[in-house]
């Protein structure tokens, strides 16, 4: 089941292990549950410290995880952990056999301080790259506090729970039986729910003042906050979350000198390349506003305001919403945004695709493998996406195309059960019945939090000049939060170097 790779990789890292560690198995007769017990075989057969016992979950097929003499199942896998989930069990396994989780002691004291039960279920998709992060962050609470357990539930084998929950979307969280969230999280988003008390990220660094503090961590964050350290003054980054919106993203081909990579791997890249170098790293936190001055002062959303002689804002973009009736209302009932993690969740069912763009026409062909079928609306009398991408759509027998179509509506009750559009040449409606709804129709920048003080066009984009430089002394901007001409990865990347390179010049040249 593991090809020779991965079972390279696993046995490094169960060399990390501080104790012997066991599986309890729940399975039965079905082909699934020998897979299951398949795969527990064969990652027992790679260490001695490793072992199984069958014993009853609340699940079967499953699996649970605990140290040798110790019948704690506080993390249970329902499914088999391998796609983009194999991660998430692989640091189950070692974080449980007393590996301490890479978490800062302010989130550490917060999970340890929850004192009321906490029985979360997160339904996944192998496919899905936002899920791991959630089931992560979970199996770490499960981990650290007694009064919490964590079961991760492939949605794939366990369908009719799915949709006797109405599950259409992934990840989706029910704590003690409950509807939790859906869609990314970070442990600290989790933490901001269940955790009463207000955990102060960045709080002790209030009276320091940093020669360049970074807002973002997406390739273009990256850049610069690899840039400025590499010049030997002292930088900060501010993060919501790492890599940004390359996390949403499923394969990567056009970043020169690199193939191929997967968003996810591309994230976790950049998060390494930062640790090479001595930086101040604030995760889980958003700034609110900046104050300019001499020295910039910058306003989290916890209220902590740290300080900076030169800022370079890289707080990228998000999906832009098609802002139609219906399109809230059945968000996560229908209505998707990421074709990767929620795909799964439409298989043999009617979809729709929302925008004719690169990013559109990926999702249709992408979706044309486990959809019934797929129609393509696009407002423009064209497709704008590449011209091979449109050809491979074509190809799809399954796939049609309207261009022309104005979306004017999406309908359903409990979920979403039809969209409604018009032709924009004729003026007629027409109404097409899908079960799902993928809007891909471009970028908006992450803006909206800036004061006046910083221009900005109309549609919201910062406007710098060729090194990066705002109207404002000192603040800097990079990546798709600009009016960069074109969105791409490397010209992030590129723009990020080019913005970091701009304020040490002007923390020279200012004698700061």
């Amino acid at each position: 089941m593991l090809d020779e790779q991965i079972k390279q990789q696993t046995l490094q890292y169960l060399q990390l292990l501080e104790s012997d560690m066991v599986f309890g198995l729940s399975v039965d007769d079905t082909e699934h549950s020998h897979q299951l017990e398949s795969f527990i075989k064969e990652i027992c057969s790679l260490s001695p410290r490793l072992s199984y016992v069958h014993q009853k979950l609340d699940f079967t097929p499953a699996f649970c995880i605990y140290k040798k003499g110790n019948t704690r199942t506080n993390i249970v896998f329902a499914g088999l952990p391998m796609g983009h989930e194999y991660n998430s069990f692989i640091l189950a396994l070692i974080q449980a056999s007393g590996r301490a989780p890479k978490i800062d002691e302010q989130q550490k004291e917060a999970i340890q301080s929850i004192d009321q039960p906490h029985h979360f279920i997160t339904y996944v998709s192998l496919t899905c790259h936002n899920c791991p992060d959630v089931v992560q962050a979970l199996n770490i609470l499960s981990i650290l506090n007694t009064n919490i357990t964590h079961t991760m539930v492939d949605g794939a084998w366990f369908k009719e729970e799915v949709e006797n929950l109405g599950i259409m979307a992934v990840p989706c969280v029910y704590d003690n039986g409950e509807f939790f969230a859906s869609g990314k999280m970070t442990l600290g988003d989790i933490l901001k729910k269940i955790v009463v008390q207000n955990i102060q990220s960045g709080q002790q660094y209030r009276d320091e003042i940093f020669d360049m503090l970074v807002i973002g961590a997406g390739p273009a964050g990256s850049a610069a906050a690899i840039y400025g350290a590499r010049k030997g003054i002292k930088v900060a980054v501010i993060a919501k979350e790492i890599g940004g919106q390359v996390n949403e993203t499923a394969s990567i081909e056009n970043v020169i000198g690199t193939p191929y990579i997967e968003g996810a791997q591309l994230a976790n890249a950049l998060h390494n390349h930062m640790q090479q170098y001595p930086m101040t790293l604030i995760q889980d936190v958003q700034v609110d506003d900046i104050i300019p001055g001499d020295i910039h002062r910058i306003v989290l959303d916890n209220q902590v305001v740290l300080q900076a002689k030169s800022v370079i804002i890289a707080t990228g973009a998000r999906w832009r919403n098609v802002n139609v009736p219906g399109e809230e209302q059945f968000k996560t009932k229908g209505v998707a945004y990421c074709p990767h993690c929620d795909a799964p969740l439409f298989a043999n069912k009617s979809v729709a695709v929302i925008g004719g763009g690169n990013s559109g026409i990926e999702a249709a062909i992408d979706l044309s493998h486990i959809a019934r079928d797929v129609t393509v609306l696009e407002f423009a009398s064209e497709l704008k996406a590449d011209a091979i991408l449109q050809q491979r759509a074509r190809e799809c027998a399954n796939v049609n195309i309207i261009t022309d179509a104005q979306t004017t509506s999406i309908n359903g009750q409990d979920h979403v059960t039809s969209l409604t559009y018009v032709d924009r040449k004729t003026q007629e409606q027409h109404s097409v019945d899908v079960e799902g709804v993928f809007v891909q129709i471009g970028l908006i920048p992450n803006t909206q939090w800036l004061t006046s003080d910083i221009d900005t066009n109309e549609v919201g984009e910062i406007l710098v000049d060729n090194t990066g430089a705002t109207n404002v002394l000192g603040i800097y901007a990079a990546g798709d939060c600009t009016n960069a001409s074109y969105k791409q990865i490397i010209i992030s990347m590129g723009s990020g170097a080019t913005a970091a390179l701009g304020a040490f010049d002007y923390l020279i040249r200012s004698n700061k």
